[in-house]
Formats: structure tokens, sequence, C-alpha cells
């Protein structure tokens, strides 16, 4: 317990040291992210490895508290053996946790993998639906999970992802001053134009991964720092 107050204090620490930026960003700071983003990332997409909605719908559901590496481990061998929601319904618990074992949490998500293609079979005909309540209703799946399957399969601009990389990205270049994903999707949607919601989410988290990590942000070398309020405040040589 110690340990985990040690990580939330240093977390609001380091948030509370994020200026408090001009809300909602000027418009020519916020087209400049932008354009750099689409001249950094203009070929980002999801990197969760996938052949249909149904497989997308369900590496989502593991990558809860996850790494996408870690999930795209472990899908070939669940999708070998399951590789629909016919499949899937039938899956016996037992044999679901050995496969997704190593992405944490997996009873849970085992539980939720089969409700949900249990649901799929009986109320959608076997089909992952396109449409943002009816995905809502599958368990297991949040905002998150729905926009991805949504954006990434049917090409439908039903919000914005927010993981950890969007929100982490989104607060210190000032694009919100939310810090929860509902709240943090509400700003991005209000700001970015719609025809980008889908496309913005993948070249955020890309940065995220390769130049403005978590722990150690490229900001020297990084091409966003004159947009972005957070940088001097994450460099150790700024």
């Amino acid at each position: 317990m110690a340990k985990l107050a040690r990580k939330s204090q240093a977390k609001n620490t380091a948030n509370a040291r994020l200026p408090r930026s001009a809300w909602p960003p000027k418009p020519e700071r916020l087209e400049a992210i932008l354009a750099l983003l689409t001249e950094l990332h203009g070929d980002a997409t999801c990197e969760l490895t996938h052949d249909s909605p149904f497989q997308l719908l369900c590496a989502t559901i593991l990558s809860a508290q996850c790494t996408d590496e870690r999930v795209n481990k472990v899908t070939p061998a669940l999708f070998a053996r399951f590789p629909t929601p016919q499949a899937m319904a039938q899956a016996e618990p037992v044999e679901l946790e050995s496969l997704i074992h190593s992405t944490g949490f997996f009873r849970n998500k085992a539980k939720n993998l089969i409700g949900a293609a249990r649901m799929i079979q009986l109320d959608y005909a076997g089909q992952v639906p396109a449409n943002l309540e009816q995905l809502l209703r599958l368990p297991g799946v949040a905002r998150k999970t729905a926009n991805v399957v949504l954006g990434t399969c049917f090409g439908l601009s039903s919000g914005v992802v927010v993981d950890t990389h969007v929100s982490r990205l989104s607060q210190r270049l000032g694009l919100t001053r939310s810090t929860t994903p509902e709240s943090i999707e509400a700003d991005l949607m209000r700001i970015l134009p719609r025809t980008r919601w889908i496309l913005f989410s993948h070249q955020l988290i890309w940065h995220g991964r390769r130049i403005c990590q978590a722990r150690s942000p490229k900001c020297d070398t990084c091409p966003m720092t004159p947009h972005c309020p957070g940088s001097h405040h994450l460099s150790p040589a700024r």
C-alpha cells in the first residue's frame, strides 16, 4: 500500500508541474501540432494484429493493463484456436485462461471474451456490430475499445481513442486540462476536426511510444517541442 501511495503521489506531483496553458488551444498551435503529427507519423495505424473486427475486439479487450506487444504474442495461438465468435462462444474458461494468462487479469478477460462472443452470436447474428451503442453492450467493452474497433475496422469516427499515451500526451501538449479518459475524449472531440479523430489517436500513440515516452521523453530532439507547453518541465536539459 505504501508503494502504491508513493507512485500515486509521484504521478500527481509530475502532473502538477505541467503548466496550465490556455485552453482551448489557439487554432494556429493546434494546426501546427496536427501538421507535425502527420509529417512524423502519417502512416500510423492500430498496432494490434488482427484479421477481422472480432479479432480486433478481442485483442483490444486483452490490451487493458497490458502492452500491445504482449497481446500480439498471445493472439496468434488464441485466434488459431478461437478465430470467430462462434468458436469463442463455446470456449472452456480454463483453456481460454491458459492462452491469455500472460496479459494479466486473465480470468476476468476470459469471462468477457466468452460473454462478448455469445452476445455477438445471439444478438447480432455472429457479426460485430458497427454501432457504438451496441458495442458498449458487450462485456468488457468501454468507449476506448468501441472507438478502436469502429475507427480501425469500419472507418467510423465515433469518438477519440484515449489510452495511456493519448492521455499523457494530450495533457503535456495542453490539448486538455482534464485527467479522466472520458473528459479528455470530450475535450479532444471539441477541438479536433471530426475527420482527424481516428488518425489523431494512432499518431499520438505512435509519438508516445517512439518519442514522448512516459519516463524519458525525448524533448531535446522532438519536433513538437516548440508547440509543447510541457516540454520545459519534462526535459532535464531545458
